[in-house]
């Protein structure tokens, strides 16, 4: 006798891959967004040491990562949101890293502009 498969949801406390992969993604575009915002709105820095280019390169990886990591568990999770397959937080991701690649840019952008 077979007994069909069926997902459930896991508790609120469990860490499945997904969401290890989601919550992951979305620290790195959290990250990223918050150096980007630093490299805009201190490119020379304290110390004269700037955070212009590096800031600004810091953010788009971590934009980038963000936005790979949260589309690659939004693509492969197997039901929606509050099953425990980290669909949420994929979602979560991919906007904050979509922010940081956005900020980066404006701050390579201006960088760029600054050393010209």
């Amino acid at each position: 006798m077979h007994m069909a498969t069926a997902l459930t949801a896991v508790s609120a406390y469990t860490m499945s891959p997904g969401r290890i992969g989601a919550g992951l993604g979305g620290v790195l575009g959290l990250v990223g967004l918050v150096v980007g915002v630093l490299a805009l709105t201190r490119p020379a820095g304290r110390f004269g040491t700037g955070t212009g280019r590096l800031g600004a390169a810091v953010s788009l990886a971590g934009g980038v990562v963000g936005l790979a990591l949260g589309g690659l568990v939004a693509v492969t999770a197997d039901s929606g949101i509050g099953t425990g397959n980290g669909r949420g937080g994929a979602y979560v991701a991919l906007v904050v890293g979509a922010a940081a690649v956005a900020l980066g840019g404006v701050a390579l952008a201006r960088s760029r502009r600054a050393t010209a």
